[in-house]
């Protein structure tokens, strides 16, 4: 029984520390206006972008902070895979593209994009080899 109530602890601790993604821009809007948030619209390519790579591991997956992003943002990504296994479908490559014509039209790699709720740009970033919490102080600059 002890066990039983181990593993539930854990498990529900996980999910309390999960990130939680959105993939449209309208949705993120309409989240961010409920919630009073910004946006956090994040250009990666998941597949092949190293410095993307490493800010997924170094800052976006720290428990640090999910914490931050949790109860200030609604993230946003907007991917772009070169694997044939990691292709997205029509429809959500055709929702990128239009993100990265509007916010992206450099391709940077990756780009971080802070925006109000309405969609407008605060502030862009790229990838930094700092801590999360100086990335989030970066954010707030």
């Amino acid at each position: 029984m002890k066990t039983l109530f181990t593993t539930l602890f854990l498990f529900i601790a996980s999910i309390s520390f999960a990130q939680t993604w959105t993939t449209d821009f309208e949705q993120a809007k309409k989240q961010a206006t409920a919630e009073n948030k910004k946006i956090i619209l994040v250009f990666q390519g998941s597949d092949w972008c190293a410095p993307c790579i490493k800010l997924d591991q170094e800052i976006w997956q720290s428990t640090e902070f999910k914490e931050y992003a949790a109860t200030n943002y609604v993230m946003l990504k907007a991917d772009f895979p070169r694997r044939r296994k990691n292709k997205l479908d029509k429809a959500q490559q055709a929702k990128n593209d239009s993100l990265a014509e509007k916010f992206n039209p450099n391709g940077n790699f990756p780009l971080v994009v802070v925006l109000n709720n309405e969609g407008k740009v605060l502030k862009k970033i790229g990838y930094k080899s700092i801590s999360p919490k100086a990335y989030i102080q970066e954010i707030e600059k």
